[in-house]
């Protein structure tokens, strides 16, 4: 059964200052996960976590990651600004971008970021322009693997990474070129439960490893590991146990590794895993619909949580107040937007709900405010931090009309 950090009388008392939806991030939550993290991962001395700046991008966020010893991984100019002005810096930020301007790559050397090609003309593009640094990371798409799913897609069918042929090439062209630091990223999968996922695909890089040392003299220095380990979004998934997956890339890495007299240092780049389940976007019960199946329609849309409607994701959700009560029903749970794939659940068993009610949609704390948008004028809800006595500090205020013409010539048009 999932649960909630907070209240119905918690929210009672913050919507008498807040309207609904809002999201609300669990401090404690975020930081314990975060702990957890670099210990089951702390016989690696150069570990490093990479968050991924898109699953979250708030600066009250990345401060806190910061503390707790985390960099970022960024693919534009504002999330190299972001991290930076949240305290993130030089080789602390890994760019991994896809389709890059000139620009971007500017900005990115500029800052001192470790430089991750998606591909292998990025090097000429790169070195015409006078921005090949000395270190360079290349992502690497081996066109198949075990562990994948909707979400990914399937490896030979993605936009991202190089071929095994390219990325050994582009490796030799890298040293000829003079650059005197190499590393290696791979993302194989998304929102994978399975506790073999990362110590496969740390055998899958290490062979790699080995052989560019053998054949082209390169040594790696550090391997990326990326995302990809999922939470349950469901009550009956069972949550990755992050130290059962320390351990078994520790054991791949001592027999291919640390056996071989090589060293490496290792890096994730979470979004999903540290901050999706400390995450919830609150929401209120606005009207009730029966046609030809029930509707319960509330004050959030698929622009604040847009997953379910993309992926026809899985999100629970908590009536509060009313935790232990039985279903009554199914119900489709939808927004105001004209769409009909607005919708944060479909067909789900529901207590009965009255108007006014809060629902709270679980496992929101990553891709979800994120990737919002404001089709139909939609504003952008607020977010705030929990801190564990249940005090919330808002982090990003909800957005305003003068905010969503901003942009516009025609704003000065407006009084408001």
């Amino acid at each position: 059964m999932k649960t909630v950090p907070f209240s119905l009388s918690d929210v009672q008392n913050w919507t008498k200052e807040y309207p609904t939806p809002f999201y609300i991030y669990d401090e404690e939550g975020i930081k314990k996960c975060v702990t957890d993290l670099y210990k089951a991962f702390s016989w690696n001395k150069g570990f490093c976590e990479y968050f991924a700046v898109k699953a979250l991008p708030n600066p009250a966020i990345l401060r806190l990651l910061n503390k707790l010893g985390c960099g970022t991984d960024c693919a534009s100019e504002p999330e190299i600004i972001l991290s930076e002005k949240s305290g993130i810096t030089g080789k602390k930020i890994m760019f991994s971008s896809n389709q890059t301007t000139l620009r971007e790559y500017e900005i990115a050397v500029k800052s001192g970021a470790i430089i991750n090609l998606d591909d292998i003309t990025h090097i000429e593009f790169l070195e015409n322009a006078g921005l090949l640094p000395e270190t360079v990371c290349c992502r690497y798409n081996p066109g198949k693997f075990k562990n994948t799913n909707e979400i990914m897609g399937h490896l030979y069918d993605t936009k991202f990474g190089m071929t095994y042929e390219q990325l050994k090439e582009a490796f030799a062209i890298l040293k000829q070129k003079g650059v005197k630091h190499f590393g290696i990223h791979a993302m194989l999968a998304s929102c994978c439960l399975e506790e073999d996922y990362y110590p496969r695909l740390a055998e899958e890089i290490f062979s790699l490893v080995l052989e560019f040392k053998k054949d082209l003299g390169i040594e790696v220095e550090f391997v990326d590991l990326s995302g990809g380990i999922g939470i349950p979004y469901k009550p009956e998934e069972k949550a990755v146990d992050i130290f059962a997956v320390g351990e078994g890339v520790k054991k791949v890495y001592d027999r291919m590794i640390k056996d071989n007299g090589l060293e490496l240092a290792i890096f994730t780049e979470m979004g999903r895993y540290i901050t999706g389940p400390y995450g919830y976007l609150v929401t209120k019960a606005l009207h009730y619909k029966h046609i030809y199946k029930e509707y319960i329609g509330v004050d959030a849309s698929c622009c604040d949580l847009m997953r379910p409607a993309m992926y026809e994701a899985y999100h629970h959700i908590t009536v509060l107040g009313k935790e232990t009560n039985e279903a009554v029903g199914k119900f489709d749970v939808v927004g105001s937007l004209c769409e009909n794939n607005d919708k944060f659940a479909v067909d789900r068993k529901l207590p009965h709900i009255d108007i006014g009610d809060f629902l709270v949609i679980h496992d929101a704390g990553a891709h979800g405010h994120a990737m919002g948008y404001n089709y139909n004028g939609k504003l952008r809800c607020a977010e705030f931090m929990m801190d564990k006595t249940k005090n919330i500090k808002m982090i990003r205020r909800a957005q305003t009309p003068k905010d969503y013409f901003a942009t516009l010539d025609i704003d000065k048009e407006f009084n408001f």
